[in-house]
């Protein structure tokens, strides 16, 4: 063995390589730099501060109390009267098959109905698979300023094709 040292244990003359990165010493024989990072310690680090986020957050022990209701509800002593608002392509509004002639009578229309709050009608739109958003809106806007409560658009399912 050549540049061996006299007296040494061959297994003890060998260089160590270094654990995260070895930059080598500019010989040809020597291995290319390796440039990963050990990422034990980081997946250590994040662990720890993880169970110390875990055990740091107060655990909720506050409950909502609700009185729920046993039973089945009665059904409603009488019908609700129902008011069919329709909304043609061109923004022709008919009620309950009458057509309405301005966006007043409409008003006064919705304003008569809406000023009993309790035996309120049911008011159903249905609007044209072709009418635009605008008389859409208007008629619902009307109807909620008014103070129309019980409110809804009918007829959606011709929207699906």
């Amino acid at each position: 063995m050549e540049g061996a040292v006299p007296g040494a244990v061959p297994s003890l003359c060998r260089r160590k390589k270094p654990m995260a990165m070895n930059v080598g010493q500019g010989n040809s024989d020597d291995p290319e730099v390796m440039v990963d990072i050990n990422t034990t310690p980081l997946i250590d680090v994040m662990l720890v501060l993880l169970i110390m986020l875990i055990i740091t957050i107060p655990i909720q022990t506050h409950a909502v109390k609700l009185d729920m209701p046993t039973g089945n509800p009665p059904p409603p002593a009488t019908q609700p009267i129902v008011i069919d608002i329709d909304i043609d392509f061109d923004g022709t509004i008919t009620w309950n098959g009458q057509v309405v002639r301005d966006r007043q009578e409409l008003e006064y229309r919705l304003k008569t109905e809406a000023a009993d709050p309790i035996d309120q009608p049911e008011v159903h739109v249905r609007p044209n698979k072709l009418a635009t958003y605008k008389y859409v809106a208007a008629v619902m806007a009307s109807a909620q300023r008014l103070g129309v409560n019980k409110i809804g658009i009918v007829g959606n399912e011709q929207f699906l094709n």
